[in-house]
């Protein structure tokens, strides 16, 4: 890194961890392995595997960042009518939620993945993040272009009231 570029993203990141302490976090939530149990096959569930910060396209952990995958609120699996599949989908994924343990109402991320920051930090690619000459970017939408990690960051971090 050269004296110019600034600093990095795991600097950065670790700088948005400080100024987060003490706030609410949402849960972080995966596939459980579909074990039988008395023979029976147990219904899919989304079980509880960390807690993170929500920044828009990025899901801040302790000590890892995670892309945003889907975002769903656990909710009680009821009969429902939906006039589209996509509707039937997500209320089952947000029931797996439900059997997982997440309580009703609950937010839940799925579907992430954990980013590479060194991979960054070393000028290359992970999810929307990005070095770029030297400066961390984050690309927070497909048909946008990459913004420095940095105002992205305290855009958001000053919304939140940090």
């Amino acid at each position: 890194m050269t004296a110019s570029s600034g600093p990095t993203a795991a600097a950065l990141l670790a700088s948005a961890r400080t100024r987060l302490a003490g706030t609410s976090r949402e849960a972080l939530g995966d596939w459980a392995s579909n074990r039988r149990l008395l023979g029976f096959g147990r219904a899919p569930r989304i079980v509880h595997v960390g807690d993170v910060w929500h920044l828009g396209v990025l899901l801040l952990g302790e000590s890892a960042v995670y892309a945003t995958g889907e975002v769903l609120r656990a909710r009680e699996d009821v009969v429902r009518g939906f006039t589209a599949q996509s509707q039937r989908e997500r209320a089952e994924r947000a029931a797996a939620a439900f059997r997982g343990g997440f309580p009703d109402g609950a937010t839940v991320h799925v579907g992430w993945t954990e980013l590479d920051v060194a991979a960054v930090d070393a000028g290359g690619r992970s999810g929307p993040l990005c070095g770029a000459d030297g400066i961390p970017t984050v690309r927070w939408s497909a048909a946008a272009a990459p913004r420095a990690l940095a105002d992205y960051l305290d855009d958001l971090l000053t919304l939140a009231g940090r």
